[in-house]
């Protein structure tokens, strides 16, 4: 196959491209000091513990460090490599301090480097790419119980990252956003960082009269591709795996404050096309209020009041040549904050291949909430959500009513999850949600379920569900399980999965990608770590994934054969040959005049994927596969290109080319865009980008500022353009203005 031949090629070029290791000339006083044997053993090794010392006097938020209470803090240093040599000693030395007072944490890191004006900022934005910056970043366990967290994320420049974490790494909550106050300044040998987090930012038991915090801390130098722990972690954890963090000890006296915020929010804008709702189109002002609330220190309550998300960027297109729904991400803050409390479904483990994922089955998908099937806003009154700790179990309440538009009637959206800690790190938890319509004929979905998340041994996890859902004018048959078993160590990565899905399983608060299935999964990997310079890893593995229908005549086999290599001081190559089945029972239309026929249908395909140069200025990646597509052919060309023109600019752009051979004839189905990001400052920053999808004939467009004037309080202008280019048809053409102000008790 003459696709085949040319991967050939492209993996002989991949394996022959040199990578050099960059050097650097260490200064007095950066490199990290030795008080112990390097390497070491990062599982083994005992968990680090510091003593809270608690300030007389708050420090000046201003980077210099010359205030004398910082010398009352312990100096924590010794940060252990996890990447580019898991164990050994950080190459420059890192030095990290924790004071605190009853109102506030401070803490500060001086970051040595020989050359600090080559230290990597990707954007001032927040929630920028940490992944491709030099960071120094901490996380807090503050109720100890090894699986949940905060998390701060630090630039050069003084951007910040701010996340919620859940599970011990399983659920990232991105969205979430604290009151913080921060500095960082330059000096020759080193950046420096002083921060202030407000008590009242945090959930804790201040009735607790001494407390004790989870406590980690990660430092990544970009250019080497460098990244060390002050609890040190194996290469397949992330600084959110509160199991094997430190440990803060000594707090005393913490006050929470009230834990009430208000964010009224004004709303203006003109909005017009073939696709906007009656109710909105034209001119429009409006008003909004979100309300948060501490009902009890491990309990918050959120309320929200004619709800707008006009702030938010449309989806991403994509190219769908599959006979199934594809599952986009939710973006809206409101539902996306303290998410992972309401998770369930085939969720996944980080660094594990599992077989199945949110994007197959998530029993409460939010974004049934106010949003039509094709991603249209539907307006949304208001909603009640309370999150948190009620005595033993982690707790989501979510009410949530919408107007009837685009069709569709008035509904109210209801969930509860509880979930129970067990064995330590493991959980139990079921989940009640009800989907009805409050206009019109009666019209119900009640969905439940039962899930459990075990962690019985170092490495190996355990997910299973049982899922049901009872709807008006279908059958009580509609059910869904899985039962999943997974290892993960430094070498191995192996799993084995079993999922059933019935014929009338259809959650109306859920996703559900593929019914009236069964599925059986299994994977065999091994990571492994050559002494050779210029490899950092290799990972072959062997995945199979057989699935039937409820009478067990299959429907969809593949078999996979794959090799990871990742390079150093950058880059990664992944290779990729499989086998396949898939048999149709009814005709498919792939795009408009060609139709696949019922049948069984053999496949092959192979592909190839180089990524590099992440912490360069001009960063990207490519890669093709071809073989195979039911009685046809495909080969898809898909790349991306990054260039940081500074840490301001930055200029991204994508592709996707799938050239399409079927006997009906040949097609092709594109997507292509582009996304300039501009930051000002930490506080003022734009981003535009443009997409077009041949598929679908959809060129869209988005432009937004965003000025953030106050803590937690925003200024958002936002164009928004959607056409269909077949029609000449304007679906959409809006521009909005939003002021936000967070008001804080």
């Amino acid at each position: 196959m003459p696709g085949l031949a040319r991967l050939a090629c492209l993996t002989a070029l991949g394996l022959s491209v040199p990578i050099v290791l960059a050097s650097a000339q260490n200064a007095p006083g950066t490199v990290a000091a030795p008080s112990r044997s390097y390497p070491i053993d990062v599982e083994a090794a005992a968990r680090p513990v510091v003593r809270a010392v608690r300030t007389p006097r708050p420090p000046t938020i201003d980077a210099r460090l010359d205030e004398a209470e910082w010398q009352l803090a312990e100096p924590l240093t010794d940060f252990v490599q996890q990447l580019p040599e898991t164990g050994a000693l950080a190459t420059f030395r890192t030095v990290a301090r924790i004071l605190y007072d009853s109102s506030y944490v401070y803490v500060s890191s001086e970051n040595f480097d020989p050359e600090p004006h080559k230290a990597i900022t990707v954007g001032l934005e927040r929630d920028f790419n940490s992944g491709n910056s030099d960071i120094f970043a901490v996380v807090f366990d503050t109720f100890l119980d090894r699986r949940n967290s905060f998390l701060f994320i630090v630039n050069p420049h003084g951007a910040v990252r701010d996340e919620q974490t859940f599970n011990d790494s399983r659920s990232i909550v991105e969205a979430w956003e604290g009151v913080i106050d921060l500095k960082t300044a330059f000096t020759d040998s080193s950046w420096v960082l002083e921060m202030r987090i407000p008590l009242k930012t945090l959930r804790f038991d201040a009735s607790k009269g001494t407390q004790d915090w989870g406590i980690n801390f990660v430092r990544r130098v970009r250019r080497i591709n460098e990244s060390s722990y002050w609890s040190p972690l194996d290469r397949q954890y992330r600084l959110h795996r509160m199991s094997r963090a430190g440990t803060l000890t000594g707090l005393e006296g913490l006050r929470q404050g009230r834990n009430l915020q208000l964010k009224p929010s004004l709303v203006g804008g003109n909005s017009s096309g073939a696709q906007v709702p009656a109710s909105a189109l034209g001119s429009k002002f409006d008003a909004s209020l979100d309300l948060k609330y501490g009902l009890t220190p491990s309990l918050t309550l959120d309320a929200t009041i004619n709800t707008d998300f006009s702030q938010v960027e449309v989806d991403q297109e994509q190219v769908n040549l599959t006979r199934f729904s594809l599952f986009f991400q939710e973006r809206r803050e409101f539902f996306v904050e303290n998410a992972g409390v309401f998770a369930f479904g085939d969720v996944q483990e980080r660094n594990y291949r599992m077989g199945a994922s949110p994007g197959d089955f998530t029993f409460f998908n939010s974004r049934s909430i106010g949003l039509s099937p094709d991603g249209r806003p539907i307006p949304i009154l208001g909603g009640l959500r309370m999150t948190g700790k009620v005595g033993s179990f982690d707790t989501g309440l979510l009410t949530m009513q919408t107007e009837g538009a685009l069709g569709r009637p008035a509904e109210n959206f209801s969930v509860l999850r509880l979930k129970r800690n067990i064995l330590g790190n493991s959980d139990v938890g079921v989940l009640l949600a009800n989907r009805q319509a409050t206009e019109g004929p009666d019209a119900r979905s009640f969905s439940y379920g039962i899930d459990a998340n075990l962690r019985p041994a170092a490495g190996l996890v355990v997910n299973s569900y049982l899922a049901m859902n009872d709807a008006t004018g279908t059958s009580s048959d509609g059910n869904a399980a899985r039962v999943s078993v997974a290892y993960r160590s430094a070498r191995w990565n192996n799993s084995a999965m079993w999922k059933r899905v019935s014929e009338d399983f259809n959650p109306g608060i859920g996703f559900v990608r593929r019914r009236e299935m069964q599925q059986w999964y299994g994977t065999v990997g091994v990571h492994a770590r050559p002494a050779v310079s210029w490899i950092s890893e290799l990972n072959p593995y062997i995945e199979t994934s057989y699935i039937t229908d409820l009478s067990s005549r299959l429907d969809t086999r593949s078999t996979t054969a794959a090799l990871d290599v990742m390079f150093r001081p950058d880059g990664q190559l992944a290779l990729e040959v499989e086998d396949g089945f898939d048999r149709l029972t009814v005709p498919f239309t792939v795009a408009a005049g060609h139709t696949i026929a019922p049948g069984g249908y053999g496949t092959q395909r192979a592909s190839i994927k180089y990524t590099a140069g992440t912490g360069r200025a001009l960063s990207g990646s490519a890669g093709v596969s071809t073989g195979g597509f039911y009685d046809g052919d495909r080969t898809t060309w898909s790349g991306g290109l990054t260039w940081r023109a500074s840490y301001k600019l930055r200029l991204e752009g994508t592709f996707q080319r799938n050239d399409v051979s079927l006997p009906s004839g040949d097609f092709t189905a594109d997507v292509a865009g582009g996304r300039l990001r501009y930051s000002w400052s930490t506080k003022l920053f734009g981003s535009a980008y443009v997409q077009y999808n041949t598929q679908t004939h959809s060129l869209v467009g988005n432009a937004r500022i965003n000025y953030r004037w106050a803590p937690l309080s925003d200024i958002f202008v936002v164009y928004t353009e959607r056409q269909n280019t077949d029609l000449d048809v304007r679906n959409e053409r809006s521009v909005a203005v939003k002021v936000t102000r967070m008001i804080g008790f």
